[in-house]
């Protein structure tokens, strides 16, 4: 069994996670089907196709990698530099579009969608492919416990009290499978002063693969401008 920790010794009165906050409309960026969604979307398609291709392949592998690094090429060329590309990136509050987990111009996250329920939880369905694995047919725990420290963050913006990771546990039961849809939730517990508590999980066919309990701290890093 595994876990990573981090400790926090602040101590406040507990009070259960309010009902009443202020929501966001939305939990997670939608994908565009044109601009650099539909780049990034293809690039994950390419991921995948060149683990599924492998070694034992009749496919120009060295063509294939002249044509990527010509892209690659062809995109520093006229990238902006990595200071205003950042400022661009944190622009407005709330929602970004680059995370690894539910960013669509990042061709590292699934994407996984999430959604907000009436009873203050949130719930996203995602498939796994090639690209996330760990054991044969499994899920990387490392990525497991990647979705679930982000969707604890959300399930954080959406009861209204968010923070930064200061502790997340990981208990893995079971091997989490890949190419069957896998329901991630989460859900926050409760604030103590500072502190937030937040619990979710990683579920397939009704059973629970990964669970992980969080300790957020209520404070943000500042917004590159």
């Amino acid at each position: 069994m595994n876990t990573e920790r981090h400790k926090d010794h602040e101590t406040h009165e507990t009070h259960e996670a309010p009902r009443n906050a202020v929501r966001p409309a939305r939990l997670a960026a939608t994908a565009h089907d044109d601009g650099v969604d539909a780049a990034a979307a293809a690039a994950r398609r390419l991921i995948a196709a060149l683990l599924l291709a492998g070694d034992h392949t009749d496919a120009d592998m060295t063509g294939v990698a002249k044509q990527l690094h010509a892209i690659a090429d062809q995109l520093e060329a006229h990238a902006p530099a990595r200071e205003e590309r950042m400022v661009a990136m944190w622009r407005g509050e709330g929602i970004t579009r680059h995370d690894p987990v539910t960013g669509p111009e990042n061709a590292l996250a699934p994407p996984l969608a999430l959604y907000g329920k009436d009873d203050g939880s949130i719930e996203g369905t995602v498939t796994l492919g090639l690209p996330y694995q760990g054991p044969p047919g499994c899920v990387h725990g490392g990525v497991s416990a990647l979705l679930l420290d982000h969707t604890l963050g959300v399930a954080n913006h959406w009861s209204g009290t968010s923070g930064m990771t200061a502790e997340l546990t990981v208990r893995y039961h079971r091997p989490t499978p890949l190419f069957e849809p896998l329901t991630i939730t989460g859900r926050q517990i409760s604030v103590d002063g500072r502190k937030i508590r937040t619990v979710g999980t990683v579920s397939a066919g009704g059973r629970d693969c990964v669970t992980a309990e969080g300790l957020f701290i209520d404070k943000h890093l500042p917004r590159p401008r």
